[in-house]
């Protein structure tokens, strides 16, 4: 078989980043670890209904330090999720298409959702 000179697909590492392709990936990867947060409010629930103790214990876990950093991350991640998906229904009726305005709503999204993360945990952790 004669060997073919084909070009390769260009790699991740040519291209320039864009805010669509890290929102994208963001919104996948936060799609991924609200999965994750769902498992972990399941638990939390069978744990509530089936053995108290190792729901004293469950609850307790999520008073440490690194409790604390998986449920303000999960609830950036809703907050991310959702506010993104808004943006892409604009995009499935048509409106956001242009580069400013989707530069304009991607960073809005970013911004947006981390001041309702700020609002929402700074009465808890005060």
């Amino acid at each position: 078989m004669p060997e073919l000179h084909r070009p390769l697909s260009p790699h991740i590492q040519v291209y320039r980043w864009q805010i669509t392709s890290v929102l994208s990936i963001t919104h996948r990867l936060t799609g991924l670890w609200l999965g994750v947060g769902a498992l972990a409010l399941s638990a939390w629930l069978v744990m509530l209904v089936d053995a108290p103790a190792a729901f004293r214990a469950y609850v307790g876990f999520f008073h440490t330090p690194f409790g604390i950093v998986l449920l303000v991350t999960w609830s950036w991640a809703l907050f991310y999720h959702l506010l993104n998906g808004l943006r892409h229904l604009f995009w499935d009726l048509g409106w956001g298409f242009e580069r400013a305005r989707y530069v304009a709503t991607g960073w809005t999204v970013v911004v947006l959702s981390l001041a309702l993360t700020i609002v929402f945990w700074i009465p808890r952790l005060v």
